[in-house]
């Protein structure tokens, strides 16, 4: 999966009431992709578990997910 696959995820998110655990490991998911990731979760309060392990992630990608995180209502 790269950014684009993502973002389909994403949007899934943004709605979601019942997944409590989602596994994305080994991926080509980018920056982008942890962008549109971070957009989703900031107001996703079900989600408990992701697993973003061995992807193209770098630290700006990080840094997206931290703060949604971080800012998660």
């Amino acid at each position: 999966m790269q950014d684009e696959g993502a973002q389909y995820f994403a949007d899934a998110l943004r709605n979601n009431t019942t997944l409590t655990t989602l596994n994305l490991g080994i991926n080509r998911i980018g920056n982008l992709g942890a962008q549109y990731l971070a957009g989703a979760l900031q107001n996703n309060t079900t989600l408990t578990i992701l697993n973003l392990s061995i992807s193209h992630i770098e630290n700006l990608g990080a840094q997206y997910l931290a703060w949604a995180l971080q800012n998660n209502t």
